[in-house]
């Protein structure tokens, strides 16, 4: 085949257009790369947006990474937010990159996306830089060099273009098939699927819709969902929901020993059992040395040995490191911190010890590591075992140095500037008792040779091993005054060491971990997620950033995202032996935590809580994220069922409705949850509302339900009685709208408040979320058709068939007007069926239907199932939305197309 994805070479482009320049600062400028040059760049006139530059293509190509080159020289104008998009038209591009560049002089290259969301290559003629924030944030934005790298072979271009356009054809005929199953046109949708072989959705869906909507049979849609969670079509719904942390203090039985006060102490964990060890710390008053266990399963602390140096273990430390090995039983230990004055040469060496947690007996290794080819002593380092080839990786921490061996002015120096000596990355492999030095600190004597590799070490970093990936990731710390951003991996089995580029590159720091004392790292294998917890900052200038954080950084996704935030105001209450009116733990450094993974928790104990120099903290507290479940999705599912079956109930049979409400509504709800039973109670209010709204049904009102508001952000419109709230099978939350008729007469400030809190609180009704709004990818596809964002299929007849046909067939929709939800206003857009008069374009003016024109009296029965299939279309919808979206229809409309 002509050009392959590995063919990559630098494309020629064309400046298009531009937003503006100032000065003798060209667009053209950027297409040569002279660092050395100031004047070899685009600026633009102003930073006031938006600003851009769009290159064009000699011809179309799969672009897939872009390069930016810079000024010798850190400079103000640098882009520190910029996105890119791009597109085979200029104004119709998507979104390909969204990040920012370092301000420095290295160039950097950018991963572009240039695959459609179903793979195939994505052939573009258009890219558009648009500048959002520069380094200086009042100065004008600059760009010195762009660079394009990708594939142009004309035939292989060729063939992909053929692809890419067959795709779009499949989704313009699954976009009509959409249409005309929502307004009703049953034989132009037989013929337009048996004509081109495209189906609308999976065979699943199409009967979910038949079952739910046109028949109505809810018991029957229950089973289907059933069947729907328990084969896992759901999963991946839940695993996109975000974490909700739960902190709690774990207390054990008052008269039972556990540890004390302390801060600089060691936690591991054995998966195996579920047994925390703890080792030594600092009390506020000296060094400890004795070694704990805590067994998860029973919450009971055990001292194993009060005194480690009396049993041929080792001396009272702080700031140490520990590792287990699984495979063994066994606790690796190596390095602590020494005081100024205990820097002598018969205390400087770096011991190493093991434990054996099964013959609970001490054993060193070595004496001295830097003697056999090892660290020297170091603190504040990071340790990390693969178990598979049973080898230890140590990287980091300060290289302390008997007092006699530094002068009292370098000494002053250091403590002023900084410069510290750092330790670089070793290994260590248990079966052969040798090690390595893998890459040595840049600041060593050696670093300067061609011949070997160095790395940027620190102190306070984070350091994790991925026994599938083979990897240690690396990121945080401190070097001197610099506080650490960058992210290292190192693959042990190739040595290649590596800097990863979130895909959304943010050098906000409000959108990354705070780096420095405070964080402390796990690492779920399974899951390929990094936890970060960050807390009270030691050094004054940051202690703006005092707050507890955690962090969660996806491997996958190569992008971080905040847990949460919380603000700790309890103050003393924390540093108190009770410590039971804390509901989360307070800013602190010094702490550890380790991680459960076959429980999946957290433990954190102890730290500095930076109040006072001699006091240490002892507080024992678990962090459980949890996430929704499938017996959550269930009960979510049966609720938004059981509640539209319900509503329809309240219209026909009041008692039965009582019954119903009674049973099968009260079985799902929890009633030891205030929220859940609040919304529970509301529901009765259905059978007052009923007959009033049902007395006024020939302006179009119709009985309202329990929870009024969309749960995703999105919003949408729904059925509005005057004086109550939309049904939650109303809501249109999902996939960005809704739809439903909408009576004149709109709710009071009063409901509106009352809508405000309901939708807060209704996510925590299932404690499952409706599907979010789309993301920036997919914003075009937010925007709903003529009826709803659902595939509503009303049997709708023409406007020009008799209204004695109408009420006949129940299920038959009326000819008259349908919302369209508008994507730039939030208010409901009433918009005609086709064949009736066009809306007034400027006053969106309804325009009444053709019978309603001739004031032929509309069928109630009919206009009432109308009503009654659009709040079931909207509750497919949102039960459509939680299924994958291969499975489904398109998201997209006609009406998105459609301008008047």
């Amino acid at each position: 085949m002509a050009g392959t994805i590995s063919d990559i070479k630098k494309l020629e482009y064309d400046i298009h257009k531009y937003s503006s320049y100032s000065s003798s600062y060209l667009p053209e400028n950027i297409r040569e790369d002279n660092p050395a040059n100031q004047t070899s760049r685009w600026s633009s006139n102003t930073n006031t947006p938006p600003q851009f530059l769009i290159l064009k293509l000699e011809r179309p190509a799969i672009v897939t990474r872009i390069k930016f080159g810079k000024y010798e020289k850190t400079h103000v104008c640098n882009l520190r937010k910029l996105k890119i998009l791009g597109g085979l038209e200029e104004d119709r591009m998507m979104l390909l990159f969204e990040g920012g560049l370092r301000n420095d002089s290295v160039p950097e290259t950018f991963n572009l996306k240039h695959r459609t969301n179903s793979g195939e290559l994505l052939p573009i003629k258009y890219i558009q830089i648009v500048p959002l924030l520069s380094w200086g944030p009042s100065f004008n934005f600059c760009i010195w060099y762009v660079e394009l790298l990708g594939i142009e072979d004309s035939i292989f271009i060729l063939s992909n273009l053929r692809k890419y356009n067959m795709l779009r054809e499949i989704e313009i005929v699954r976009l009509f098939l959409k249409h005309c199953r929502q307004q009703g046109y049953v034989r132009a949708f037989n013929a337009l699927q048996e004509e081109t072989g495209v189906r609308l959705e999976d065979d699943k869906m199409t009967e979910l819709h038949e079952i739910l909507v046109n028949r109505g049979d809810f018991k029957k849609t229950e089973e289907m969902l059933i069947d729907f969670i328990a084969t896992g079509l759901m999963d991946d719904y839940l695993a996109r929901q975000e974490y909700k942390p739960q902190w709690s203090l774990q207390l054990t039985p008052e008269n039972e020993p556990r540890p004390g006060r302390r801060g600089g102490h060691q936690l591991i964990i054995d998966p195996q059992t579920s047994t925390i060890y703890l080792y030594g710390g600092w009390d506020g008053n000296e060094d400890l040395s004795d070694l704990w266990s805590y067994d998860v399963r029973t919450n009971r602390w055990t001292l194993i040995h009060e005194r480690s140096e009396q049993l041929d273990g080792p001396t009272p430390r702080a700031c140490h490191k520990m590792v287990y090995d699984t495979s063994s039983s066994q606790i690796f230990m190596l390095g602590r911190y020494l005081d100024s004055m205990s820097r002598t040469e018969e205390n400087i060496n770096s011991d190493f010890y093991l434990y054996n947690t099964v013959t609970r007996t001490w054993f060193q290794i070595c004496n001295d590591t830097s003697q056999v080819g090892g660290p020297q002593l170091v603190f504040d380092h990071q340790m990390c075992i693969d178990v598979d080839k049973q080898t230890i990786y140590v990287f980091g921490g300060r290289i302390l140095e008997p007092n006699y061996r530094v002068s009292l002015s370098l000494r002053n120096e250091e403590e002023t500037t900084g410069q510290y000596r750092y330790s670089g990355l070793f290994s260590y492999h248990i079966s052969t008792n040798t090690w390595t030095h893998i890459l040595v600190d840049c600041g060593h004597p050696s670093a300067s040779s061609p011949h070997v590799e160095s790395i940027r070490s620190r102190v306070t970093h984070s350091m994790l091993f991925h026994h599938k990936h083979r990897k240690l990731y690396i990121f945080g710390g401190q070097r001197g005054k610099e506080y650490m951003t960058d992210f290292l991996i190192y693959d042990v089995d190739t040595n290649e060491l590596s800097n990863m580029t979130p895909e959304k590159n943010n050098a906000d720091a409000k959108n990354v971990p705070q780096s420095g004392f405070t964080q402390r790292a796990t690492i779920d294998c399974e899951k390929d997620e990094i936890y970060v917890l960050t807390s009270l900052s030691k050094e004054k200038e940051r202690r703006d950033l005092n707050l507890n954080s955690f962090w969660l950084f996806s491997l996958g996704k190569k992008e971080w995202s905040c847990v949460y935030k919380s603000e700790h105001s309890n103050g003393e209450n924390c540093y108190q032996k009770n410590q039971s009116t804390c509901h989360e733990p307070c800013p602190r450094y010094a702490h550890q935590i380790v991680y459960d993974s076959t429980n999946q928790v957290h433990f954190l104990f102890g730290g500095n809580p930076g109040t006072n120099s001699n006091v240490r903290l002892d507080d024992f507290w678990v962090l459980r994220l949890e996430k929704p479940n499938r017996d959550n999705i269930l009960r979510y599912c049966k609720y938004l069922l059981r509640k539209q079956e319900y509503e329809e109930i309240t219209k026909s049979d009041p008692l039965a409705a009582i019954l119903y409400l009674q049973t099968k509504l009260y079985d799902i709800i929890d009633h030891s949850d205030p929220v859940q039973l609040k919304e529970f109670h509301k529901l009765a209010s259905l059978l007052f509302k009923s007959d009033s709204c049902t007395a006024a049904g020939s302006d179009g009102m119709e009985p309202t339900s329990l929870l009024s508001h969309s749960l995703s952000g999105g919003g949408g419109g729904g059925v509005v009685c005057s004086n109550a709230s939309v049904g939650s099978a109303n809501a249109g939350g999902v996939g960005g709208g809704g739809g439903g008729s909408k009576h004149k007469q709109p709710p009071s400030s009063n409901d509106d408040e009352d809508d405000r809190k309901g939708e807060a609180n209704q996510a925590k009704v299932m404690r499952v979320e409706s599907p979010k709004a789309s993301t920036t990818e997919e914003a075009d596809t937010s925007s709903i058709s003529s009826m709803s964002s659902s595939d509503c299929s009303s049997s709708q007849t023409n406007a020009s068939q008799s209204q004695t046909k109408a009420e006949q067939d129940v299920t038959a929709a009326p000819s008259s007007m349908v919302l369209v939800k508008s994507t730039t206003d939030s208010n409901d857009v009433v918009a005609p069926r086709m064949g009736s008069a066009a809306p007034d374009t400027i006053g969106l003016i309804a325009t009444p239907s053709t019978s309603r024109g001739t004031g032929a009296s509309r069928n109630r029965a009919a206009d009432q199932q109308f009503e009654l299939k659009i709040r079931r279309c909207l509750l497919f919808n949102k039960l459509v939305d939680l299924l994958p979206e291969p499975l489904c229809q398109p998201k997209k409309n006609i009406s998105d197309f459609v301008l008047l």
